[in-house]
């Protein structure tokens, strides 16, 4: 089905629960499934409450207003797609808007400023990382890019990073200061845990 205009996913658990949430269209971003969502919120249960969020390449923001619903106080959604973005607005807009920041732009160069935002909270968050699956034109170093953008994070800005990935792809045991603690494969899509 190429066009997905209409299409929608619902938050699964919390104060949010049952709301629609909007999806861009599937030429530019690519929804998490139900089983990886529900996987990664039964992996940090109750850390999320009160917890810091950062969600980076959101698309519709599913994770991150998922996290939302579920207790965390802020989410920081970084996306660079005007389709995404849009959809991104309508989703806060129904949900609670006082506790989420938008970064519009290219995550690898937007970063920085997220960094510093979180080191002025003095709080470290959960990075929520779903690059673009690499087999898309133009996403060959997609991955590259990514393990970049995750070594230039600092220790004291980030509780638990969180990369989900091809499950063909192989990444390191150590991205710059953070280490890999789990991964949990479902089917073609993995999840793996850096600390």
């Amino acid at each position: 089905m190429k066009n997905n205009t209409g299409l929608t996913k619902k938050i699964v658990a919390g104060k949010f629960k049952g709301k629609s949430l909007k999806l861009p269209s599937k030429e530019t971003t690519r929804s998490s499934k139900m089983i990886v969502v529900e996987s990664f919120f039964n992996t940090i249960q109750f850390d999320v409450i009160d917890s810091i969020v950062v969600e980076v390449f959101s698309g519709s923001g599913s994770i991150g207003l998922e996290a939302l619903s579920r207790g965390a106080k802020k989410v920081i959604f970084m996306e660079k797609d005007s389709d995404a973005l849009r959809a991104l607005r309508e989703n806060i807009a129904q949900t609670d808007p006082m506790g989420c920041e938008v970064v519009e732009g290219n995550s690898f160069a937007t970063i920085a400023g997220v960094k510093k935002r979180l080191e002025a909270l003095k709080e470290g968050a959960f990075i929520y990382v779903d690059p673009p699956f690499s087999i898309r034109e133009g996403m060959e170093a997609i991955y590259d890019k990514t393990l970049a953008l995750i070594a230039s994070l600092s220790l004291d800005t980030v509780r638990l990073i969180i990369i989900e990935h091809m499950s063909g792809l192989e990444l390191p045991e150590t991205i710059g200061d953070f280490n890999v603690i789990k991964t949990k494969k479902f089917g073609k899509t993995t999840l793996s845990y850096y600390a």
